[in-house]
């Protein structure tokens, strides 16, 4: 029989999956150190983002054929240990796409209404007058600034266009034809975007390159009053920087779902300010892309598990056909 292991337990919705696979299924423990106490042994893996899957841990479990993120990201999962390894090595791309991206217009519409901050008012209660105070903006008409065009920026821009917004993009990986195809201005440089976004958008995988592609250096490119999205991933924005450019008002606001440490502290300073909504990286996670995440994660692992080439395979070389 083979043994699949995950770092969550595996919803009881999705158990059925395994029936006739796997012998043993992973229980979800309160820490990292606890949750892999029981992986040495097996042959496949269903994990998330909460541990640094490398060659430190590959070593404690010489079984293992394969390791699939229920998510599009892998940062936490080190490739080339993994291919060392001959450990196939897969994500589930899809599974976020519309969920991430509507969670990402959802905040842009937080934040340039100002929904915080006029709930807030109302709070405190007092005569306001908002026909003269409200500084919510009309979003028709705005440039929206996506730094990165794949699937998940890609379905941003369709929503954006669909509300009358201008798309400019900054991605030196797509093709003219898909720039055309999705109705976008490509620009050349991360700069032509920070210059000319009224909003600008993250849609970035999280690398050694792109770490703090907005920074101290570059953010007070955008335009004063602008606003900025991270829908993506915490690393990709030096937390610092935003805060230097909110503190001074040179940006409006941000829509924040992702952080450098996570779970962000109770105390952390994006928490509890009128000018942030930030949201717990929930921004992947509806009842249909929940579906689709564990669904194809767990038939990944079970494909390699019997000798079948998975869809999305990250480490292709690793495969004899």
């Amino acid at each position: 029989m083979i043994k699949i292991w995950s770092d969550r337990a595996i919803p009881d919705k999705y158990l059925p999956l395994l029936d006739g696979v796997a012998e043993e299924r992973g229980v979800r423990a309160e820490t990292p150190d606890e949750s892999t106490d029981s992986f040495p042994g097996a042959d496949g893996a269903v994990v998330s983002a909460r541990i640094q899957y490398n060659g430190e841990l590959f070593d404690q479990v010489p079984t293992l054929k394969v390791i699939a993120r229920t998510g599009i990201g892998y940062d936490n999962i080190n490739i080339p240990d993994a291919t060392s390894r001959n450990i196939a090595v897969c994500h589930t791309p899809d599974g976020p796409t519309i969920s991430t991206a509507e969670l990402t217009i959802a905040l842009l519409f937080s934040i340039t209404r100002q929904i915080k901050q006029v709930e807030a008012n109302m709070i405190e209660g007092g005569k306001q007058d908002y026909m003269y105070t409200y500084k919510g903006w009309e979003l028709a008409g705005k440039t929206l600034g996506l730094v990165g065009l794949g699937r998940i920026g890609g379905h941003v821009s369709k929503i954006a266009r669909g509300i009358g917004m201008k798309i400019i993009v900054f991605d030196p990986y797509i093709t003219p034809d898909r720039a055309v195809e999705l109705g976008v201005k490509s620009v050349p440089t991360l700069e032509d975007v920070l210059k000319s976004a009224d909003i600008v958008s993250l849609h970035l995988p999280l690398s050694d390159d792109t770490r703090h592609t907005i920074n101290t250096e570059n953010i007070g490119l955008m335009k004063k009053g602008a606003y900025l999205l991270n829908c993506a991933r915490g690393g990709l924005l030096e937390e610092k920087a935003l805060l230097g450019a909110l503190d001074s008002c040179h940006l409006a606001g941000a829509g924040i779902d992702v952080y450098e440490k996570e779970p962000p502290p109770t105390d952390h300073p994006y928490l509890n300010r009128l000018d942030i909504v930030a949201t717990p990286h929930v921004a992947g996670v509806t009842d249909v892309s929940r579906d689709k995440l564990w669904t194809t994660a767990i038939k990944q692992v079970i494909q390699v598990c019997q000798g079948e080439k998975p869809a999305h395979l990250l480490n292709p070389e690793i495969w004899k056909d």
